[in-house]
């Protein structure tokens, strides 16, 4: 199966790309794309922009979800909503394509230094995609990320790991289906 996986953060030091990696050890199996924000750099959306034509970036962020089966993503928070990178990519992509996620299933993740875990980018991703094609099986939170999680060994919290390693399951259980 091919899974697209990426973080919602152009950070060269992001912990939710950071957690998409250690999520992304138990589908070994599968053909991943793991993608960075980077690489869709893109002016800031505006209609007055839109009148002048899509930036290719916004084609090929749609073009690789089309070629996947299934999406693990965790959204950065920033100021109790999306990153402004993530944001500026959905937008244009939106423009192009409503249905940016292309009904595909969808992991969706959040972290933070924070003891909400990116909660508020969460709540507003699980309750949104899903008008956007997005088929939100799993969603999972880690709070207090540098408490939590460890670059080498992944998450340390034996209760918040069941529940991580419960949810990589449920999803994988899902998408064979």
């Amino acid at each position: 199966m091919k899974i697209l996986a990426f973080a919602g953060s152009t950070s060269s030091t992001s912990i939710n790309r950071e957690l998409v990696k250690f999520v992304l050890k138990d589908f070994q199996d599968h053909e991943i794309n793991l993608i960075d924000l980077n690489d869709f750099d893109m002016p800031v959306f505006s209609v007055d922009r839109e009148k002048k034509g899509f930036p290719d970036e916004a084609y090929h962020f749609l073009k690789v979800i089309e070629e996947c089966e299934a999406i693990i993503c965790s959204l950065a928070e920033h100021n109790r909503s999306y990153s402004a990178a993530f944001k500026n990519v959905f937008d244009w992509a939106s423009r192009i394509n409503v249905k940016v996620f292309q009904n595909k299933p969808m992991l969706l993740m959040s972290t933070s230094p924070g003891g909400y875990g990116g909660g508020n980018v969460m709540n507003t991703a699980k309750t949104f995609f899903p008008n956007f094609g997005g088929d939100v099986k799993e969603t999972f939170s880690l709070p207090k990320f540098y408490e939590n999680f460890d670059m080498e060994t992944g998450v340390i919290d034996p209760a918040l790991l069941k529940e991580l390693k419960d949810k990589i399951l449920n999803f994988q259980n899902q998408i064979r289906n």
